[in-house]
C-alpha cells in the first residue's frame, strides 16, 4: 500500500544528480568532500554524489571518534568502496581533547558533542579548500525542520542534496539506490557521546515525527488535525512545534543592523 510520503524514486535521482551537477559547475570548483558516516543520509547523498559526477570527483571522509561504533566506521568504508572513490579517515577525538584542554574551561555534554560537529566541518573544508571542491552536506528535510544539527557544524555546507526529503524518503531513496539494506535501515545515532541515538533526544520515531511534519509543514494541517491524520499524541505535535521555533537561528542567517540612520 503506498504512503503519503512515498515518490518517484527514479525521477527524484534524476531531478538530485542534475542539482549536483549544476551547483558544481556554477561554483567552477573541480570536484566534492563528503563526511560519511556509515549512517543512510551520508550513504545516500555520497550515491548521488558518485552518480552525478563520477567517483574521481568525491572524496569520501570518515571523521571517527573513540564512540564511533566499529560497525559503522567499516559500513563507511564499505560505502566508499562500493562507489569507488577516493577515501580518507581523519580520527579526531585527539583534536577534540586539545581543544577542550586549551580552552581551559568546563565542558557540558551538548558542548562537547557540538565541538566535535564544528572539528568535522572544519577537517571537510580544508580538505575542500586544498583541492579545490565543495563540501557536501548530508542533512535531510526532518533534521533541518527539527533543527536537529549543529550550527557550524553539519549545517556549516556548500550544498545539500537531500535536505528536501524527510528521513523516510531518504531510506525509499537509498532502497532504489541499491544501499545495503543494513545501512538503510540503521537507526539514525549521530554518536556524539556513547550510545548517543537521535530517538533519545526526539519524541517519536522518525516515520511518525515525518508525517506529523508533512501534515504541519507541507498540508497547514491544524495541530488537532495533524494529531489525528499521524496518528500520535498532540503532545509530539507540540513538540515538534517547540523544536522548530527554539531552532529558527540556526535556518537564518545571524541578526544585524542596517545601514545607520542619518
Amino acid at each position: 500500500m503506498k504512503t503519503i510520503l512515498e515518490f518517484d524514486a527514479g525521477k527524484e535521482e534524476r531531478r538530485v544528480k542534475a542539482f549536483i551537477k549544476r551547483v558544481l559547475a556554477d561554483s567552477r570548483a573541480s570536484g566534492l568532500v563528503i563526511g560519511i558516516s556509515g549512517g543512510v543520509d551520508s550513504a545516500v547523498a555520497g550515491a548521488l554524489c558518485v552518480r552525478a559526477v563520477g567517483k574521481e570527483r568525491v572524496l569520501a571522509v570518515l571523521m571517527p571518534t573513540v564512540h564511533t561504533p566499529p560497525a559503522d566506521a567499516k559500513d563507511a568504508e564499505g560505502l566508499a568502496d562500493l562507489w569507488g572513490s577516493a577515501r580518507v579517515s581523519v580520527p579526531i577525538s585527539s583534536l577534540v581533547d586539545d581543544l577542550v584542554s586549551v580552552a581551559r574551561t568546563v565542558s557540558t555534554k551538548v558542548a562537547m558533542a557540538n565541538v566535535q560537529a564544528r572539528l568535522r566541518m572544519t577537517i571537510l573544508y580544508y580538505l575542500a579548500n586544498s583541492q579545490n571542491r565543495l563540501v557536501v552536506g548530508t542533512g535531510d528535510r526532518s533534521e533541518e525542520i527539527l533543527g536537529f544539527f549543529t550550527k557550524y557544524g553539519d549545517g556549516g555546507v556548500d550544498l545539500l542534496p537531500v535536505a528536501h526529503l524527510y528521513k523516510t524518503q531518504v531510506r525509499m531513496m537509498g532502497r532504489h539506490l541499491g544501499i545495503p539494506q543494513k545501512v538503510v535501515d540503521k537507526p539514525a545515532s549521530p554518536q556524539l557521546w556513547p550510545g548517543h541515538t537521535a530517538r533519545e533526544e526526539l519524541p517519536e520515531d522518525y516515520e511518525k515525527l515525518d508525517l506529523v511534519m508533512h501534515y504541519l509543514f507541507d498540508e497547514r494541517a491544524s495541530r488537532k488535525e495533524t494529531s489525528r491524520k499521524a496518528g500520535v499524541d498532540k503532545v509530539v505535535v507540540e513538540r515538534v512545534l517547540e523544536m522548530h521555533s527554539k531552532t529558527a537561528h540556526k535556518r537564518a542567517l545571524p541578526p544585524s543592523l542596517g545601514p545607520p540612520a542619518g
